[in-house]
């Protein structure tokens, strides 16, 4: 009467809670108890083991072999695609890394020649080389500005090393610059350590000769060139070239002067074009 009481007082969670220690506690007691024999199996058991256990050998070697195909050679398969994706990829991004890397190199430069002769009293033009006359060595360049642009036939053409030529040939959008290098061109120089004076003309291998120097001049090879002032086309000052050689004949009153350019010619991309108000 007294346990009746307490199941009775006892609220609803305790109830259940004694109830699943003690089915817990049956549960071990009687695996503890079980005793493990080994199971004979009889004539017909052994017939449906042997017919069936090939089948499931096959069975599973065949689900073996189609994992294997899947692993191998479709999911391979998979993978090469999504390889060629990704090297697709790269070559994409070295492409864009290349033309940024040019367009930065690019500015350097064009900011150079914005800062370029800066006392000059000449409007500038930026302006790009689109064209060169292979069978004169680069004597004639092509620029992508015009008449359009407000280049003026005559205006001077130079880069941050030195001078390039002088405008000939005018159209709406493009120019035709007649370099140092042609023979037609003139250029009145001075030698800066000796203030000689003389004309630079076209010569030949990207090379120019000083003309009219005298016999009695002590120029040197190594002395470096800068344009005159004279005739009114190039101002005053631009770099010319260097001379490298100097033959004094035992006859005649001047001296063969040869020198190079202060640009190189054939890595020309970018040019100033000075213009005269």
């Amino acid at each position: 009467m007294a346990v009746s009481v307490t199941l009775i007082n006892t609220s609803p969670n305790k109830l259940k809670l004694a109830l699943n220690i003690i089915i817990l506690f049956v549960s071990l007691y009687g695996a503890s108890k079980k005793d493990l024999t080994e199971e004979k199996i009889t004539f017909f058991q052994r017939i449906v083991i042997e017919a069936t256990a090939p089948i499931q050998s096959f069975v599973i070697n065949l689900r073996k072999s189609v994992n294997f195909f899947f692993d191998h050679y479709v999911f391979l398969v998979s993978t090469s695609f999504d390889n060629d994706q990704l090297k697709k990829k790269v070559h994409e991004l070295e492409n864009a890394i290349f033309v940024l890397r040019e367009l930065e190199l690019e500015n350097r430069r064009l900011k150079d020649l914005l800062k370029f002769g800066e006392e000059i009293p000449r409007e500038k033009i930026l302006a790009q080389v689109v064209g060169l006359d292979s069978t004169s060595e680069f004597k004639v360049l092509r620029i992508n500005k015009g008449s359009r642009d407000g280049i003026k036939l005559k205006s001077t053409v130079v880069t941050t090393n030195g001078l390039v030529g002088h405008i000939y040939r005018l159209s709406d959008h493009y120019s035709d610059v007649l370099s140092i290098l042609d023979q037609n061109s003139r250029i009145d120089a001075i030698v800066t350590r000796t203030r000689s004076h003389g004309v630079v003309q076209g010569f030949s291998d990207y090379k120019c000769i000083m003309k009219y120097v005298t016999r009695t001049e002590p120029i040197q090879v190594g002395d470096e060139l800068v344009t005159a002032g004279l005739g009114n086309i190039y101002p005053k000052g631009l770099k010319v070239g260097t001379i490298v050689n100097i033959e004094r004949e035992s006859y005649g009153i001047t001296q063969f002067v040869e020198l190079v350019p202060s640009i190189d010619f054939r890595k020309l991309e970018e040019v100033v074009v000075l213009v005269q108000p």
